[in-house]
């Protein structure tokens, strides 16, 4: 089985489409990456970064409805030189005879196919991104009620603890402080904590699937959203690269003629719209060389990073020769359970740290009171050297 791999034909690879889809993501990454580094130096940047899905879905907004209208493709495939085209079948007397291939048929996109893109493209992944923002919140709420229990049941039990007519009070006042918003959005997080992974685990299935038949060339939709609007993505031929650009001019053209009122007010909606148009297409050339900047940066320096950011793990030093046991010292018991003072089974075990012999806790607290020393190794010691043992091997 041969995989398509040129770049032959109006079917465009799987490696173009790959990276087409994966292009928004990076574009996110580095905008989330340069408004952190000027928000460090201006504070009133962060509330960006707050409403980070908010403002990345606006801007994609802006991009996707401007591109679909000017190249019928999106964003991130318009800069791979695809259009989108949607499919119709041809009508054919005798269709077992004509292959499928001969009947698909390309035209332009309709109007409710470019509202329903932009859907997909922007509506959708914001709508899945604020769901698992709040899969994760509900998730580590989860956790940390597993590993520490819930907070209020703490907090009513304290209440209950302090007794009295305070118990009563602080009852009411809780009760009255959970609003019936409060109690909606829990509500909506125990489903979404629920619902949640069995969607993302049905769509990430899809989109696989579809890639994978998109790879094989068994199917001509490379998403599920696709085959829902029956777009195919093609690769523009050179004319309709050529014809963009008049294209651009013609759309914008019509826009100046559509200006209404006196000569003065279409001139300044006519520069207003020459400013848009401006700073929409060097918006798209800043996000692009932003893009590729980033990416040739995290490129760059990913090594060097690593090797950096990675701590230094040295081998463990050799444990240290165990202590020799003196001549006139106690000898050690042939089974290690056993106390060399008492000759016992020890008990509340304790170690001295000169040393590292354990004992029983009475026997070396007596005798180190006595004598000063370790009894096996005669090191010096004195009371404050003995630890106690809390497992015993």
């Amino acid at each position: 089985m041969l995989f398509q791999v040129g770049g032959q034909g109006t079917r465009p690879t799987f490696f173009e489409m790959a990276a087409a889809q994966q292009l928004p993501a990076s574009l996110r990454a580095a905008l989330t990456y340069s408004v952190g580094v000027l928000a460090l130096r201006r504070p009133f940047l962060h509330k960006v970064l707050d409403y980070e899905d908010e403002f990345f879905a606006l801007l994609m907004l802006v991009l996707e409805s401007h591109s679909l209208r000017i190249t019928d493709a999106s964003f991130s495939e318009s800069l791979y030189g695809l259009r989108r085209r949607a499919v119709k079948i041809k009508a054919q007397k005798d269709v077992a005879l004509v292959n499928l291939g001969d009947r698909l048929h390309h035209s332009g996109l309709e109007k409710r196919q470019k509202v329903l893109s932009v859907v997909f493209l922007v509506v959708l992944p914001y709508f899945k991104s604020k769901l698992h923002s709040i899969y994760n919140k509900e998730r580590e709420a989860r956790l940390q009620a597993s590993l520490w229990g819930h907070g209020e049941d703490s907090l009513d039990n304290l209440d209950y603890i302090t007794g009295g007519e305070d118990a009563v009070v602080s009852m009411g006042t809780s009760n009255a402080d959970q609003s019936i918003r409060t109690r909606l959005m829990k509500r909506i997080q125990k489903v979404v904590g629920a619902c949640y992974p069995w969607i993302h685990a049905s769509c990430e299935g899809l989109s696989f699937s579809y890639q994978l038949l998109y790879l094989l060339d068994a199917t001509g939709f490379y998403s599920l959203g696709l085959h829902a609007l029956n777009i195919q993505v093609c690769r523009a031929t050179g004319q309709e690269l050529m014809d963009t650009s008049s294209r651009i001019s013609k759309i914008r053209n019509q826009e100046r003629e559509r200006l209404r009122g006196p000569p003065w007010l279409k001139a300044v909606q006519g520069a207003l719209l020459s400013c848009t148009y401006t700073v929409l297409d060097y918006a798209q050339t800043g996000l692009i060389a932003a893009v590729f900047f980033f990416k040739m940066m995290e490129w760059w320096y990913q090594s060097a990073e690593e090797r950096m950011s990675a701590p230094t793990v040295y081998p463990p030093p050799p444990p240290p020769p165990p202590p020799k046991v003196a001549k006139e010292g106690i000898p050690l018991p042939p089974d290690k359970t056993l106390c060399p003072l008492c000759s016992q089974k020890r008990a509340n075990p304790s170690a001295v740290t000169v040393s590292g012999f354990v004992f029983c806790y009475a026997c070396i607290f007596k005798y180190v009171s006595q004598y000063k020393r370790c009894p096996v190794t005669l090191m010096p010691a004195t009371v404050d050297h003995i630890r106690r043992l809390f497992h015993d091997m």
